[in-house]
């Protein structure tokens, strides 16, 4: 199986991981994918993604409010 997951990650660029997070914060990012259509795991990745460049809260607020602008 290792093998496998050695695999994927150099085919797919991603990495399988088990971890541990809040009950909590997984039902939010859940309810959050329910209310997209999307995926949980997705939304844990970019989330993650944003925070590993710097991107505060705020600075998505405030992209988002700016998409909205240009789009509304």
């Amino acid at each position: 199986m290792p093998a496998l997951a050695r695999l994927q990650a150099e085919q797919g660029g991603k990495s399988r991981i088990t971890m541990r997070v809040d009950n909590t914060v997984l039902a939010a990012f859940k309810a959050r994918a329910a209310l997209t259509g999307g995926s949980y795991q997705t939304l844990i990745n970019e989330a993650l993604r944003q925070f590993v460049a710097g991107q505060t809260l705020a600075d998505v607020v405030r992209e988002t409010i700016r998409h909205e602008l240009r789009t509304g």
